[in-house]
């Protein structure tokens, strides 16, 4: 597949949130800039339009001009250090933004094929920061929207896709679920908990913690952690306990009994503190204390 950047804006006042970092906050334990980071690892280069921060991955960090200028200015800004054909363009609060949608906004943005491809949610709106642009197109409509209006501070993003041939890709009902509001914020929180999907979320987020790539059959440790423990009610802790194992191993291999003992050590700390997170989340609810 042909290599593209990411740029994810991860600005703006947040002013329905009162004004919180809305990119930090924690859906399932991680922030959300960091969930939205996890679908894109494989961009040649990842640039965040936004305030710096610490994050899962490295990535380039810029600004909009002025500040607060709003999406257009934010990916005029991003753009500018990019280098490959094709741009996803993401916002920062997708926490179920899944790879099989970018990647089929990819395949859709191909080259050769049109201008770009973006996301339609449910109801058929268009999600113009859920989307793949080419560059050259993408470019050009933005130096002449800046011509046009002396600059893309304030511009509506309706007026860069209206001059684009896009695609529409129609991802899941969840694909471009954003969080806006506090009541977006729990929402997600709930969703991911609930019967069916949470083992996997919380798998997911452990695996993020520590730093490892596994796929892990749990339906097998499951039936061997029932078998063991007697049908222990509480799956999330023999998984947990495997994942943080097989990060130590991975530390310390080579080295010598006391560094295999202090990797443990490190690995269960990170992994107790994203627990922890998981229990503020649940205790807390969607109040605006809880970052």
């Amino acid at each position: 597949m042909t290599a593209y950047d990411a740029i994810v804006l991860a600005g703006g006042a947040a002013k329905r949130l009162g004004g919180a970092d809305k990119p930090g906050l924690r859906v399932g334990g991680r922030a959300l800039l960091d969930r939205v980071l996890a679908v894109c690892a494989d961009a040649g280069s990842t640039v965040v339009v936004g305030g710096r921060r610490p994050t899962v991955r490295p990535v380039t960090w810029t600004r909009e001009v002025p500040e607060g200028g709003g999406p257009l200015a934010a990916l005029g800004a991003g753009v500018r250090h990019t280098a490959a054909e094709r741009v996803l363009v993401l916002s920062a609060d997708l926490p179920f933004l899944g790879e099989a949608t970018v990647r089929s906004l990819l395949a859709a943005a191909e080259p050769g094929a049109r201008e770009g491809a973006l996301c339609t949610d449910q109801d058929g709106r268009d999600q113009p920061l859920v989307a793949v642009y080419r560059a050259e197109p993408l470019r050009r409509e933005l130096a002449l929207l800046a011509t046009e209006h002396g600059g893309l501070a304030g511009l509506p993003l309706r007026l860069l896709t209206a001059e684009l041939d896009l695609a529409r890709v129609q991802a899941g009902p969840l694909a471009s679920f954003d969080c806006d509001t506090w009541e977006d914020i729990a929402a997600a929180r709930a969703r991911i908990r609930e019967h069916g999907a949470v083992l996997d979320e919380w798998i997911t987020s452990v695996k993020n913690e520590l730093g490892i790539e596994l796929d892990v059959d749990t339906g097998v440790l499951l039936d061997l952690a029932r078998d063991a423990a007697h049908g222990v009610a509480r799956p999330a802790a023999p998984l947990t306990t495997f994942l943080v194992g097989y990060a130590a191993a991975l530390a310390s291999s080579g080295k010598s009994p006391a560094d295999a003992a202090e990797a443990v050590a490190e690995a269960s700390r990170k992994a107790t503190a994203l627990a922890l997170r998981w229990e503020e989340e649940t205790a807390a609810g969607s109040g605006p204390g809880t970052p």
